[in-house]
């Protein structure tokens, strides 16, 4: 959830270090401290709250020198203070160390300093590392960090400079993510690409247990033993405004409206127009083990669980394979069944969701094949992967999911078509048909936005603004449309939600209609219309306030409803991609009359990266 970022050049440190953290804002923090080497030595400055606060404090006192690390915390051991805020140093303040993660095994080693004689000066478990690497500091920055980290336990993305070594900077990961940026004669490192996108494109992804030293334009990688290690760059083509707002009051704004063009990406090069068949290049699975598969099992979290519902529905209705979804967070603390034959699917957006990647590594230890559905290329989850569907959704700044939300559901469509054309159980002319449905998708999601002020008028208005609570209700392919729509309503607006199969309302949640609880139902046309339609009926009955998304046309549904969001025609297993959209703009317009701020909703962050 932190961020990191660092600095090796002939720019000022400080500035492209406060850069980095600004474009890192969306990972959620408390406090953020920059450190630099100069020729008074080891120079900080710290803060709490937001960043205009160590914007303030160092325009007042300016710091600069040959290099710097800089970082945003969340606090995991020790409350938000001055003194827990990153970097944290050796007793002698030579050494500074910013970290993400957290270290396991802290307090047998805080006790093991401590009885050396080493005094703390906070309660984190990050400080532990500078006073490793001083114990094992002769000369060798390098060395000194890699020896400390052989008595580590646990996840670490580190940066750390030294007094005495003004031309190198060192960094190693192992379970949070970390790049490193390459420029002329300059070199950078980040928790993610945004903060470093200013400056340059040509990256590498650091893995787990690779500790690297970086000079001006170099890197040299070792692993933990010594080993030297060679790593590709990459080149990110994201566009650098991809990570500004362009013109839109709020990232999550942005975000929302560009869905027409993330699907399109996610689309292309793996369907044309008049296609019958999807190609999935990066998918590694051979079609031996697609027909031998025996069940399929999908992990994820919070959005993209809901994505893996909507993926099960599909699966199992056009592929006929078993699907068990599973939340990560759980999968890893039970005994999970994994057959012969079982392929999962997780679904991540940053691919360094800590709880997935725990759920992948129990999986492929009991034989599974994994083939994930990931938006960050080169992530930790994409690098464990046998198979890889990328999102290619661009940088999801907003801590609310939304294009990542319906580019995971656009993935499922092209896996489930893919794995029933591969198990021959769909013929060329329902593929057919399905791509041509899926390719429709972008232009329909076009129209719902141009309209979006429908939306915008109906979330100011104080029925829905000033609501304590809300139900959202939805079946087949859209209950989780109702879960999703629910968890983004509470997440920023901070209206109490719930999402429920709207078969469920009379076995308890009915209790709660009264004539001040907005009820959202999605009502599309499809073979649960009729049904829905009678759901809505029973909370009219008890003076429930229903909001209902129906289907452009659709006059019968103006009876029942109190207001009513309409939604161009679409084919049903696809509609959870046309629903979400009004639903997030709902979300977004509410929480925006309220007051609240959107993009960095109070108690989240973007990506958690630890347990």
């Amino acid at each position: 959830m932190c961020g990191i970022v660092g600095y090796i050049g002939d720019k000022n440190p400080t500035e492209v270090i406060m850069a980095g953290l600004h474009r890192l804002e969306y990972r959620g923090y408390d406090s953020a401290g920059v450190a630099v080497v100069n020729d008074q030595g080891l120079d900080c400055v710290k803060s709490l709250g937001k960043l205009k606060v160590m914007d303030a404090l160092l325009a007042e006192r300016p710091i600069t020198g040959a290099l710097g690390i800089g970082h945003t915390r969340w606090a995991t051991h020790g409350v938000p203070s001055e003194d827990n805020s990153h970097p944290h140093f050796d007793m002698d303040k030579e050494i500074a160390v910013v970290h993400n993660g957290i270290i396991e095994n802290y307090q047998a080693l805080r006790a093991s300093l401590e009885a050396d004689g080493i005094t703390f000066r906070s309660q984190t478990d990050t400080e532990t590392i500078a006073h490793l690497v001083r114990k094992y500091y002769a000369g060798d920055l390098f060395k000194a960090v890699q020896r400390a980290l052989q008595d580590v336990e646990g996840a670490y993305a580190i940066g750390v400079i030294c007094k005495d070594n003004p031309d190198v900077m060192i960094a190693a990961r192992h379970g949070s993510p970390l790049i490193v940026g390459m420029g002329e004669d300059e070199a950078f490192i980040g928790s993610d690409v945004p903060a470093i996108m200013k400056y340059t494109r040509d990256v590498y992804y650091i893995d787990n247990g690779q500790v690297c030293e970086i000079k001006r334009g170099q890197v040299r990688i070792e692993d933990l033993d010594g080993n030297p290690v060679t790593l590709e760059m990459t080149h990110v083509d994201w566009d650098d405004a991809a990570a500004e707002k362009e013109g839109f009051p709020h990232f999550m704004l942005k975000e929302i409206n560009q869905q027409p063009e993330v699907i399109r990406n996610t689309l292309r090069g793996r369907v044309e127009e008049g296609s019958d068949e999807v190609r999935l290049p990066e998918m590694n699975i051979s079609v031996d083990e697609l027909k031998a598969c025996q069940k399929i099992t999908i992990v994820a979290c919070g959005t993209a669980w809901h994505a893996g519902m909507v993926g099960k529905y599909l699966i199992e209705k056009f592929a006929k394979v078993p699907v068990e979804l599973d939340l990560a967070s759980e999968y890893r603390y039970r005994n999970p069944i994994v057959p012969p034959n079982t392929i999962m699917i997780p679904v991540s957006q940053s691919g360094e969701t800590a709880d997935t990647l725990e759920a992948i590594r129990i999986a492929k230890s009991l034989g599974a094949k994994v083939a994930s559905i990931v938006n960050a290329v080169g992530s930790s989850v994409a690098r464990e992967s046998h198979g890889i569907i990328y999102q290619q959704a661009g940088p999801e700044i907003g801590v609310a999911s939304t294009k990542a939300y319906t580019s995971q559901v656009t993935a499922f469509s092209l896996f489930t078509i893919w794995l029933a054309e591969s198990r021959g159980v769909m013929d060329k002319a329902q593929a057919k048909q399905m791509i041509a449905h899926l390719r429709a998708i972008p232009d329909k999601i076009q129209t719902i936005l141009d309209n979006q002020d429908v939306i915008k008028r109906l979330a100011a208005t104080p029925k829905y603004r000033d609501a304590q609570s809300a139900l959202y209700l939805g079946r087949s392919f859209n209950f989780p449309s109702a879960l999703e729509g629910a968890l983004k309503l509470k997440e920023i607006s901070y209206i109490h939600a719930e999402g429920y199969a709207a078969g469920e309302m009379k076995h308890g949640p009915i209790a709660l209609v009264t004539d001040e609880l907005p009820v959202v139902c999605i009502a599309t046309q499809g073979d649960t219309y009729e049904k829905m339609v009678s759901n809505i009926q029973e909370i009219k009955a008890r003076d429930g306030l229903v909001i209902s998304v129906a289907t452009e046309g659709d006059k019968h549904i103006l009876a029942h409803s109190e207001d009513i969001i309409y939604i161009p025609e679409c084919y049903e297993p696809y509609s959870p991609i046309l629903v979400a959209v009004p639903l997030q703009l709902f979300s977004y317009y509410v929480a925006v009359n309220r007051g609240c701020d959107v993009d960095q909703p109070r108690n989240l962050a973007k990506s958690v990266t630890v347990e």
